[in-house]
């Protein structure tokens, strides 16, 4: 099994076109079977006006097919907690994901540097 229960993810799903809305998720994988991961998390979307990500306030559940080439995955560490995850610009690296504690994830090549 290539992901576990109980793993944390941060998932990019890959635009379809040049003017789609930008969406992640990040989530706790509460089960798995051939490919199709099912998480419980917190989506954000991309605020053009506020050129970031902001995430929606309800959690969602959501299936991830681990197998497809629409989504890029990072496994997130297990102690991070996901209602602390935000996004935000750090220079020079650009954009980043981070709990402001211990975990930071640089996405600053799927995103726009200010």
């Amino acid at each position: 099994m290539i992901i576990k229960i109980g793993e944390k993810l941060h998932v990019i799903y890959r635009a379809l076109y040049e003017n789609s809305t930008r969406q992640h998720f990040v989530g706790e994988v509460t089960s798995y079977e051939n490919g199709l991961a099912r998480l419980d998390g917190y989506v954000f979307v991309h605020e053009v006006k506020k050129d970031g990500f902001l995430r929606k306030e309800d959690t969602r559940t959501t299936f991830v097919n681990v197998g497809e080439n629409g989504y890029i995955i990072n496994v997130i560490p297990q102690q991070t907690n996901l209602v602390d995850i935000l996004y935000k610009y750090v220079t020079p690296a650009g954009m980043v994901v981070t709990d402001d504690k211990d975990f930071r994830l640089d996405i600053s090549e799927f995103t726009f540097k200010t």
